[in-house]
């Protein structure tokens, strides 16, 4: 059994699944830029907040499962609000969660194969901390037993976004805790009306709690193509920076399937723990207004916008001026580039427009106007048949990758800060108001060398102006 201080047990290991999409929630949440990166229920982000709910004396460092394209982005977010210490592996495609918890379980069971892991999706919301840690306490006591705890979520509401699980006999030796008697999917609203009205269904949370050796068990039970797999990729990991890689052929040769179809709904070792925590998937848009606080009217507004004669509404700008009038029970979201405007009872049914947009061809599905990259960030402006204008943000003592362009010049205007400009064997320090020019197919680096962020205005000008006209010669940052 594990160690106690007080009531709450400490070694738990969080494992922070961060690689969902949350298209549900378009057009902030983007592929390129999804759902657990942004504030969306406090001033931190969905994964600073899941990051400061799993810190602290009951927990060992954390182990967070990225997407390799966003590790920069994962690396920053956690330095910046909670200084994580845990290591961080590296998917090097989506395979879903069965994958990424299956390489959790083997990374802490090389350590400890009886390490008890807490894994949680970075993109939910939990308000009642305190209910949280008594739960994990049972959750921790049912996993030394050999089972798998899953949190289940008491209903408040036939939710139809949301899969149930329904609870059987209880635990033998452990109270407020049961066997599972089945997991459900996601039930229309008819079968959701009558699953709550049954005391024994709760909200599945995504959540679960279970020894390392539990899980691999399991895996090589019922799933073990996804194990092999994994497990292959695992023996060719390799260590950058602050990251774990796993070996690419094998990693992306495991199943594409999730741990609750893998391993939850076909296991005989499942136990439910009921609990009311403040939860929510935080999978739409009605599901950010039912948890934010609001105006006397019901309303709930974020950003650059403008209401008259609203009430129960959801209204978030990420930019332009966004002005609302005379209307009930709707979400309006803007972004630099997209705008969305549905009835909350339908904001469920955004991932149909985010197809719709994707089957348009149009990059606003996957993609925003402003990119992260490790550096920092740029954005497009403005752009046409030859040009295109963008703005550029380098952290300060960061850099870019050395690079040359075969279709496209480039012409750089600083506006804030300084930049160290490398263009072929000549170094140039360019400060504000200052310019320089960079023809086809030179060689060149940018460099922030000061202490505040670098600003500056890029305008491209050729025949193609792709962002894979670039043959990076050098990178610090380990890109090809």
């Amino acid at each position: 059994m594990a160690e106690q201080i007080g009531e709450h047990r400490i070694g738990i290991v969080p494992v922070i699944l961060c690689g969902g999409s949350g298209t549900r929630l378009w057009p902030v949440s983007r592929k390129s830029f999804p759902k657990q990166f942004w504030p969306l229920t406090s001033a931190r982000t969905m994964l600073q907040e899941t990051a400061v709910r799993a810190a602290g004396q009951n927990f060992a460092a954390p182990v967070v499962i990225a997407n390799e394209t966003q590790r920069f982005i994962v690396a920053e977010q956690l330095r910046e609000h909670n200084d994580v210490k845990g290591r961080i592996l590296l998917e090097p495609e989506s395979r879903n969660s069965g994958p990424a918890i299956a390489a959790a379980a083997l990374f802490a069971a090389e350590t400890n194969p009886n390490a008890v892991l807490w894994i949680l999706p970075a993109d939910a919301a939990i308000t009642d901390h305190t209910a949280l840690l008594k739960t994990l306490t049972t959750a921790a006591d049912v996993a030394h037993t050999g089972l798998i705890a899953t949190f289940g979520m008491n209903p408040t509401a036939p939710e139809t976004g949301y899969g149930y699980i329904e609870r059987g006999d209880a635990l033998s030796m452990i109270d407020d805790a049961f066997h599972v008697a089945r997991f459900i999917e996601k039930p229309d609203a008819e079968i959701a009306r009558r699953l709550i009205a049954d005391s024994r269904h709760y909200w599945n949370s995504g959540m679960f709690v279970a020894r390392a050796s539990t899980l691999l068990d399991e895996f090589g039970r019922y799933a073990p193509d996804v194990i092999t797999a994994v497990t292959a990729a695992f023996g060719q990991r390799t260590h950058d920076l602050d990251f774990v890689r796993l070996g690419a052929d094998a990693f992306c040769a495991s199943p594409n399937v999730s741990f609750d179809y893998a391993i939850a709904e076909k296991t005989d070792r499942a136990a439910v723990i009921p609990a009311s925590l403040g939860w929510s998937d935080v999978g739409s848009w009605s599901s950010v207004w039912e948890i934010a606080p609001k105006d006397p009217n019901g309303n709930v507004v974020v950003g650059d916008a403008i209401i008259e004669d609203l009430s129960n509404c959801y209204v978030r700008s990420e930019g332009i001026v966004t002005a609302v009038l005379g209307i009930d029970d709707t979400v309006v979201v803007s972004t630099q580039d997209a705008v969305l405007v549905t009835r909350r009872d339908r904001s469920q049914d955004v991932k149909l427009i985010v197809e719709r947009v994707r089957q348009l061809g149009r990059s606003e599905a996957d993609t925003h106007a402003r990119v992260y990259r490790p550096w920092g960030f740029y954005e497009t402006l403005v752009g046409g048949d030859r040009f295109q204008v963008k703005r550029i943000v380098v952290h300060p003592g960061a850099r870019l990758s050395l690079q040359k362009h075969f279709h496209r010049a480039e012409h750089w205007v600083v506006v804030g800060g300084s930049a160290l400009v490398t263009r072929d064997s000549e170094v140039r320090l360019i400060h504000e108001n200052e310019s320089i020019y960079l023809p086809v197919g030179c060689i060149h680096r940018l460099h922030n060398p000061g202490k505040i962020p670098l600003t500056l205005i890029e305008v491209q000008s050729g025949a193609y102006l792709g962002e894979d006209d670039i043959v990076r010669l050098e990178d610090h940052y380990g890109r090809s």
